[in-house]
């Protein structure tokens, strides 16, 4: 996974620079996407495989899951304090200057389902080479500081041909998160179980023939949307019959934009329409 690496800048309206190292002033690292202010070492830090974190957008929380990275930073002694706005703007910057959005900027004191409610807060993501990562920075004055950072989880399903077929029988279609590679048909590694539970049921059931439709989010214009639909539904087809099945049991279409499931104004609406629909014929 090729995540993209964040330093921090060195002044408020600088590039983003490279911090010299300080672990020999804290027995914790910094995370591999943004370093610590200068003059600020880190207190305590905690690496989760898997967790989920709600960030906060302005009106309310966009709950992210996938890994999770925690840092609190704390001055050190007889430094030079830097203000909370400071320690704001510079992890503002960061993330614009390297390809990133800013979510939110401000102190909320409504804000029930964040966990630094009332204090300044800054909420960005970014996404490249198809990675989404988000953080969180907190302070209430600038002695500490928390950074939260949630490196997404793409989207997965784990079904099993037997769950596929029942999904079919009762409701004549099934909704499958297949990924691929961003803009393209590609098919990735990590959907290659799906795939071989399609392939096993339509094994396990000869008289069975499906359509496979591709959808996507709304991201794009609607004609490039249908036909990269279209290439996906294909390519699960062509991913299906080079492991026995009959192509004549199998009918690719692509949708695009055109029928979503959920709501397109928000990323975990636009990551479900984003699917691949098996269809009972």
């Amino acid at each position: 996974m090729n995540a993209l690496k964040f330093f921090i800048c060195a002044g408020l309206l600088a590039a983003a620079t490279v911090l010299p190292s300080r672990s020999q002033e804290s027995e914790y690292e910094d995370t591999p996407y943004f370093s610590g202010m200068p003059n600020y070492f880190i207190y305590s830090a905690e690496d989760i495989e898997f967790d989920s974190y709600n960030f906060f957008n302005g009106k309310n929380c966009n709950t992210i899951e996938g890994k999770k990275l925690r840092r609190v930073y704390s001055l050190k002694e007889d430094a030079q304090k830097a203000s909370a706005l400071q320690i704001i703007r510079n992890y503002s910057n960061a993330i614009k200057n390297n390809g990133g959005t800013v979510v939110f900027d401000g102190q909320p004191q409504e804000a029930d389902c964040a966990e630094f409610n009332g204090l300044n807060m800054l909420v960005g993501k970014a996404i490249k080479d198809g990675n989404e990562l988000w953080v969180e920075i907190a302070t209430l004055s600038g002695d500490d500081y928390y950074m939260t950072i949630i490196l997404k989880e793409a989207m997965k399903q784990d079904v099993t041909a037997t769950s596929m077929l029942e999904a079919l029988n009762r409701d004549g279609h099934i909704a499958l998160y297949i990924n691929f590679d961003t803009g393209k048909s590609v098919i990735k590694p990590e959907s290659q179980p799906v795939i071989d539970q399609i392939v096993q049921m339509m094994k396990e059931n000869p008289d069975l023939k499906i359509g496979v439709e591709g959808h996507t989010d709304n991201v794009g214009s609607p004609a490039s949307n249908k036909t990269l639909s279209e290439a996906r539904a294909k390519s699960v087809v062509s991913a299906i019959v080079a492991k026995g099945i009959s192509a004549d049991r199998l009918s690719p279409a692509g949708f695009g934009q055109d029928k979503p499931i959920a709501d397109n104004t928000t990323e975990e609406g636009r990551a479900k329409n984003r699917r691949v629909e098996l269809v009972k014929k």
